[in-house]
């Protein structure tokens, strides 16, 4: 681990956002933390406890390593869906822990009975219909396969969920399009009522669509981006907001990004800073050399762009972000001193930077910035 940079969690923040959603999404609902790709950046082994400390029982991944993770780090007892990708030698094992999954091919539902059956323990899954997203998911003639297979093979099988993705909930510009994703789904689940298969959980709805789409809250919902601060879109939070009385965020950001100055540097007027020729000094600087670079998540494409905190104040990046380092102009301040803290994402005195802020300059998602925070970086929970 790389302990002269931090990524801070805030147990406080993680609280304030489950109330938040329990209050909006009511007792009825299941809420499904969406801990993939490493907790959107957060951390596995450190998001998890704490989310089931604050009574999140129920997790999502996409991988079948990731749900190990979870398994292994669990402080209270919990479910655990893999949406994504198991190998047959893992269904067999997801089998065996009570671990859930998707099957959106006859494939995997043939592999689920055929480990049930060797294991003598019910395979949980969850059907996953195609109702016009078009990348995963079973189709009418497929579900009615399946619907005959599950009902041959009931003592092996546990119906925990029916579900599918909806195509963008977070845009208006596809409202079009979830409409009729949304009545294709209810004409799908119609079939499992007309053959007495009853679903644990019937789930469509992730984040945005729990917000913009009431209806759509059903049994359960996949919640990502909205445990950790962060609205799908723009639109979303403005739907929102423009409901409410008091128009303020009710959801924090939990994480916050931290190094510190590994070195200092005096520049000559006219000289270049770092590989190539991006940065000329136009008069004598002060720069503060960082040990973050792009192999951490601090994207390349911030170089010339990008801003830190130290001592409260905005410093700019300068030059090419390199694999493992950064220069930063430190010629404003008064004092600075190697082994001050930067920061990177988060507060400092009275001064903020946002992972919107690095949306607006270098055309990445929240989602994108946040996937690619390192593993290697030290994750800590502060109170």
């Amino acid at each position: 681990m790389i302990d002269d940079t931090i990524i801070s969690l805030s147990e406080k923040s993680i609280q304030n956002n489950i109330s938040f959603l329990r209050s909006k999404l009511g007792d009825k609902v299941k809420i499904s933390a969406v801990v993939k790709a490493n907790a959107y950046g957060h951390g596995i082994e450190q998001i998890v406890p704490v989310f089931n400390k604050y009574g999140i029982d129920h997790f999502s991944v996409f991988y079948y390593s990731e749900a190990l993770r979870v398994y292994n780090c669990l402080s209270k007892p919990a479910s655990i869906m893999v949406m994504g990708w198991l190998s047959e030698k893992d269904i067999k094992d997801a089998i065996e822990k009570g671990i859930e999954f998707f099957v959106f091919n006859m494939e995997r539902l043939q592999l689920a009975v055929k480990y049930a059956k060797e294991l003598g323990v019910k395979a949980k899954i969850h059907l996953e219909t195609e109702t016009g997203m078009n990348r995963s998911g079973l189709n009418r003639e497929e579900l009615n396969a399946a619907i005959a297979i599950v009902k041959e093979n009931i003592e092996y099988i546990e119906l925990t969920g029916f579900c599918t993705h909806l195509a963008g909930a977070e845009s208006v510009s596809n409202h079009f399009r979830i409409q009729n994703q949304l009545q294709r789904y209810q004409e799908m689940a119609s079939e499992l009522e007309a053959n007495n298969l009853t679903p644990k959980y019937k789930h469509v709805a992730n984040s945005a669509a729990s917000i913009v789409y009431p209806e759509t809250r059903m049994d359960l919902v996949r919640v990502g981006i909205m445990l950790y601060g962060f609205w799908s879109s723009t639109e979303v939070f403005v739907q929102y907001i423009n409901n409410q009385e008091y128009r303020v965020d009710p959801l924090n950001r939990i994480l916050g990004w931290q190094s510190q100055i590994m070195a200092l540097k005096e520049v000559k007027s006219g000289e270049f800073v770092g590989y190539g020729i991006s940065y000329l000094a136009q008069s004598k600087i002060k720069t503060a050399l960082v040990p973050v670079g792009y192999s951490f998540g601090y994207s390349r494409s911030l170089s010339n762009k990008g801003r830190v905190l130290i001592r409260g104040h905005q410093c700019s990046v300068i030059g090419v972000v390199n694999m493992n380092m950064m220069i930063v102009d430190v010629t404003h301040l008064k004092k600075v001193e190697v082994g001050d803290k930067v920061v990177l994402i988060g507060k400092q005195g009275k001064s903020e930077i946002k992972v919107s802020a690095f949306s607006e300059i270098s055309d990445e998602l929240n989602y994108e910035i946040l996937a690619h925070l390192s593993e290697s970086i030290t994750r800590r929970v502060i109170k």
